[in-house]
């Protein structure tokens, strides 16, 4: 989802560097002379000082606080803003994610055997269709069925007139995935995979919780949930100017678009207190380089996956 003044917009910011990489922890800086050497290194350890620093960033850009009437209008009018985004910009910023299948191997084409069994993946906030035209390229799974949503009109019509685009194995529609009941085409206890990636960051966190609960309820029993968003302290909340802070560790940015800030804990809360069993929980931290500009970027992502037990009620 260019630099806009302090704040970064969503395609920077999420598809940064997203270049053929190994999974996590394969490339370590062991040597600070060889920082340049790569465009990027993994698992990169803060010292104190460093999260000290991070943390009075965060201080110091989140003490003055929007007013409530500004605040509003951004969460009202969300859905406008992202229109616009995509109106400007349609799929031009957003990278191929060459991570996906290396990260999340669930989303990868099944092997071909005697019996083809029907999959159903979901993706919450497709946008132009970034995860969901690879999974369609690389899979010529006959029982696929893959579905996406958006709450921008725009980015789903961009999506539904790519090249890439298989009406036949692919629906997608606009929806407002904060309200309560969900309008979609697919039944309770039905799919087999939701995606969630920088998306839940978008949303208000007080209207997090329905979404996890819906997605718990959406799923079938024993599917999986697969989580990728911002974490505390990652480069785009540190730049971040004064006046920019709806409320702790969420901002508005400069296109008018909103993003948060998870920790580990925050997403465990979010989707255990509803049912889901964590089987995965990673922080993602990596040492990003600008080689021409020599300089360092220090990103921070939080990626987790969920299962749904089976046999087991969501919870209150």
């Amino acid at each position: 989802m260019t630099s806009l003044g302090n704040e970064e917009n969503p395609a920077e910011l999420s598809e940064i560097v997203e270049e053929k990489r190994p999974k996590f922890g394969n490339r370590f800086l062991t040597n600070d002379n060889d920082v340049f050497k790569h465009n990027a290194w993994d698992n990169v350890e803060w010292d104190e000082e460093q999260e000290q620093e991070a943390l009075a960033a965060v201080n110091k850009n989140s003490t003055e606080k929007m007013k409530a009437e500004d605040k509003q209008k951004f969460q009202n009018d969300a859905d406008k803003f992202w229109d616009s985004f995509y109106g400007v910009h349609q799929n031009r910023f957003f990278k191929d994610r060459h991570w996906l299948f290396t990260e999340f191997a669930e989303l990868a084409a099944l092997p071909e055997t005697g019996v083809q069994k029907q999959r159903t993946i979901f993706e919450l906030g497709c946008g132009v269709g970034n995860t969901i035209l690879p999974i369609l390229k690389y899979s010529q799974e006959p029982n696929l069925k893959v579905y996406g949503c958006d709450f921008s009109a725009r980015a789903i019509e961009i999506l539904r007139t790519s090249k890439e685009y298989d009406a036949k194995r692919c629906e997608v529609f606009v929806m407002d995935a904060t309200l309560e009941e969900w309008q979609v085409p697919f039944a309770e206890n039905s799919l087999d995979i939701i995606v969630l990636i920088f998306v839940l960051s978008a949303i208000e966190p007080a209207k997090m919780k329905s979404i996890a609960a819906n997605c718990f309820r959406y799923l079938r029993p024993g599917g999986l949930l697969l989580f990728r968003d911002y974490g505390r302290y990652d480069m785009a909340q540190l730049r971040f100017k004064s006046g920019k802070c709806l409320e702790d560790n969420f901002y508005v940015r400069g296109d008018g678009t909103m993003v948060y800030f998870f920790t580990q804990e925050e997403v465990r809360d979010l989707f255990c207190n509803v049912g889901f069993v964590e089987e995965q929980s990673i922080v993602d931290r990596r040492l990003q380089v600008n080689r021409g500009r020599m300089l360092k970027m220090y990103r921070v992502w939080i990626q987790t996956k969920l299962r749904k037990p089976v046999n087991e009620a969501p919870k209150d």
